[in-house]
């Protein structure tokens, strides 16, 4: 008999119950919700259980404060921290943020060894080094969600803009998760056909400051959170390509070292996503412009992760 796959979401917030929710649906594994809030988690897997005879999906989900549940996890997906409010930047989040995922990177380790960890918490590429450091995982088995989701707003609105299905948009979204990110427009295309005869500039340049401030924009409207549908999507996408070792070709935050000329920064790149986690780095031939906002990008995470290194531990 085949043993299932075995998924743990560390927070049962909206993003983590949204995607402890999307795996159990797609029937990727077991799921196990982890909180240290008693009753939530525990709640919220036993609604998640009850609605899974309906739609068929023939897994479990398990609620949990502690990480007894989560041992020999084949990917652990840490959402946990604070949420983002209005008038915050995700590098706002640092202090409390660093020293939640330390925690958590910690306990995941300990009772999955083998797992490779997907991090959502923000501020994102900082979050990746606080778990890579507190894990003593290999670089490979760390990846950060980002650039899924970026790339994902910036097709949505392309797709938005032309009025065609944002299945047929092709983009590529490359850097830091946030202000200084890099959407590659000039790579991007709708069914084949490049968006520079689509669109005009003065229209692109729009949508890529959209996408830019695309979570700011949802902070903004819901007032009192953050984005978690399309986040949850995102990190379960990479959990799925892991789990069944599809080998995506995913843009995601890695360790480099020495690609596109920065070493030991995770910075959002297209990689190659399967059972061993990253297990390629896709270099993309950049014009000298797209290399110098990719350099300020990386300059700007490693402000972030140098404040982090500042901070009580």
């Amino acid at each position: 008999m085949t043993k299932r796959a075995k998924i743990t979401v560390i927070g049962a917030g909206n993003v983590g119950a949204t995607a402890a929710r999307i795996a159990a649906r797609k029937g990727l594994g077991d799921v196990v919700l982890v909180d240290i809030v008693e009753g939530l988690p525990q709640g919220k897997a036993l609604d998640m259980n009850e609605s899974l005879p309906v739609e068929g999906a023939g897994v479990s989900v398990v609620g949990t404060n502690g990480y007894a549940e989560t041992a020999g996890s084949d990917v652990v997906v840490i959402t946990s921290g604070i949420a983002r409010k209005p008038g915050m930047s995700r590098d706002d989040l640092l202090a409390t943020n660093a020293r939640i995922v330390r925690s958590v990177a910690v306990e995941a380790a300990k009772a999955s060894p083998g797992a490779v960890l997907v991090v959502v918490s923000n501020p994102l590429d900082a979050m990746c080094h606080a778990a890579f450091e507190a894990s003593g995982f290999p670089r490979e088995r760390v990846v950060g969600m980002a650039g899924i989701l970026d790339t994902a707003r910036f097709r949505s609105f392309v797709a938005d803009a032309l009025g065609v299905s944002a299945k047929d948009v092709t983009a590529l979204v490359l850097g830091g998760h946030g202000d200084t990110m890099v959407p590659l427009s000039r790579l991007a295309a709708a069914g084949g056909v490049p968006l520079s005869a689509l669109l005009p500039k003065e229209k692109m340049d729009a949508i890529v400051k959209r996408t830019r401030e695309g979570g700011a924009e949802v902070v903004a409207l819901l007032k009192t959170g953050s984005a978690y549908y399309a986040p949850a999507a995102a990190a379960i996408e990479m959990a799925e390509s892991i789990i069944r070792d599809q080998k995506r070709v995913l843009p995601c935050a890695a360790l480099l070292d020495g690609e596109y000329g920065i070493r030991g920064l995770f910075i959002g790149v297209p990689v190659v996503l399967g059972a061993r986690g990253v297990e390629r780095v896709i270099e993309v031939a950049l014009s000298e412009a797209e290399k110098a906002e990719l350099q300020k990008s990386a300059a700007a995470v490693r402000t972030l992760v140098d404040a982090m290194a500042k901070l009580p531990r």
